[in-house]
């Protein structure tokens, strides 16, 4: 590959689109973005409307393409958040908005799982606890709530499924963005036909399985004229935001660990094989297919991290960066707890009834303190999350690795360092799932 070419990455992320042009040697060339566009009709839900965030991929990366000047596109890959998907009808177009992956709508559609076939055979086809979040929960609340909808749909696609299929009309899921419907079988690495089954759900409205890496199209000339990636362009499958993440920052054996700080926190590490026995079933981790091929990760951490942090900005009204390091730096460490439960508990406990609390308060207690009571939660927290993993898994942590906005915050990497009694190593790249 001529070393005048690029390579893009676009990453869609709960808050922000991001797109990162690099060179063969893996240096950024050029990048852009834009906020993603969060509508909650009604308490507890939140959607995207799916051409709004293919408005903002698309204007982001004829950005980075007009930043390119000599160079050419050799390919493009798409990363997203797990869990969030689009659902076309026959023409292409969607029939409703891509349900959030942390909207709180489709509890009663999990309660139906467990009491259906039940937590352990579940995790055993999946290796993923029953909760709201994963995708079959949207399909089955669709097929409830939005009847209409649901009759046109035939085909379901993950949000970078999604935007791939924008940019070259070709469907195809990877194994690692699958693997977060609830409808993969991890051990076979195809989907489940005894859970569709049950589900109700025609194997014809899934995407074909790939592995990531694996090109899926090229860029079609509607595609080109939105957003200036040439005609031809190779469009590779991508893969699930953490995973990828992973990969590019080398979190790759056993003891490696990621630790991924953004709306919410993923620690993720790798295994050759996934454990699906019920003791993992019951602790909430998550097992799925890596990005790499024929490996898997197994996935711990919060389901509210940075979007905790804001919770108690906006809260505080404590205005800018500057006025919320000075709350963060006079907080005393003194009575004041946090369970950062804000929308269901993490590994290794599994309750999405579970809320948040503050314990210990007394007349004394400042909004400062509030706040360091809320980032001590955070980390310890994650913590119990990552030994819960260590004694379930049988590995030590060797090697911590921290991407992310939390990842810049440093008070709250400073007192993560000093509660895991180890080094925590900064990652110097600042979009490590476009790379």
């Amino acid at each position: 590959m001529s070393r005048k070419r690029a390579l893009v990455g676009v990453d869609i992320g709960t808050t922000n689109v991001k797109v990162v042009a690099y060179d063969v040697e893996g240096r950024v060339l050029a990048s852009a973005g834009r906020p993603q566009e969060v509508h909650r009709p009604r308490p507890g839900w939140a959607e995207y409307d799916p051409e709004t965030m293919f408005d903002a991929a698309a204007s982001s990366l004829r950005e980075v393409v007009e930043q390119l000047d000599d160079r050419s596109v050799a390919g493009v890959a798409v990363t997203s958040m797990a869990e969030t998907a689009v659902a076309l009808d026959a023409a292409g177009e969607p029939v409703h908005a891509a349900i959030a992956w942390h909207d709180e709508r489709t509890g009663r559609q999990a309660e139906w799982w467990r009491d259906e076939l039940g937590d352990d055979a579940v995790y055993a086809h999946t290796g993923l606890p029953i909760l709201p979040i994963f995708g079959v929960n949207k399909m089955m609340w669709l097929r409830e709530h939005a009847a209409g909808a649901w009759e046109r749909t035939r085909l379901w696609l993950n949000t970078a499924d999604y935007m791939a299929w924008r940019l070259s009309g070709e469907a195809a899921t990877d194994l690692s963005l699958a693997s977060r419907t609830m409808l993969l079988d991890l051990q076979a690495r195809d989907w489940s036909d005894d859970l569709l089954a049950r589900a109700g759900i025609d194997r014809g409205l899934l995407a074909p399985l790939v592995e990531s890496g694996t090109p899926i199209g090229t860029v079609h000339a509607r595609a080109r004229a939105r957003t200036g990636l040439p005609e031809g362009t190779p469009v590779v499958a991508g893969g699930h935001d953490h995973p990828c993440g992973a990969l590019a920052l080398g979190v790759a054996a056993k003891g490696d660990v990621l630790d991924s700080i953004g709306t919410s926190e993923s620690l993720v590490t790798v295994t050759d094989v996934p454990d699906l026995g019920p003791d993992m079933a019951r602790s909430g981790y998550q097992q799925g297919a890596h990005v790499v091929p024929g490996r898997f990760y197994c996935n711990g951490g919060l389901y509210t991290a940075g979007a905790a942090l804001q919770w108690i900005r906006e809260l505080l009204d404590a205005g800018g960066d500057d006025a919320f390091a000075r709350l963060l730096a006079s907080g005393r460490r003194r009575g004041a707890f946090f369970l950062p439960h804000l929308r269901i508990a993490s590994p290794p406990v599994v309750d999405p009834r579970t809320r948040a609390a503050f314990v210990g308060l007394d007349a004394s207690t400042t909004q400062a303190d509030l706040t360091r009571a809320v980032v001590d939660g955070l980390v310890f927290e994650a913590q119990a999350s990552l030994d819960g993993m260590e004694e379930r898994l049988g590995f030590e942590t060797a090697r911590l690795s921290a991407i992310g906005g939390g990842a810049r915050i440093d008070s709250l990497m400073r007192a993560k360092a000093s509660l895991l009694g180890r080094e925590v190593r900064i990652a110097d790249v600042d979009e490590a799932s476009t790379l």
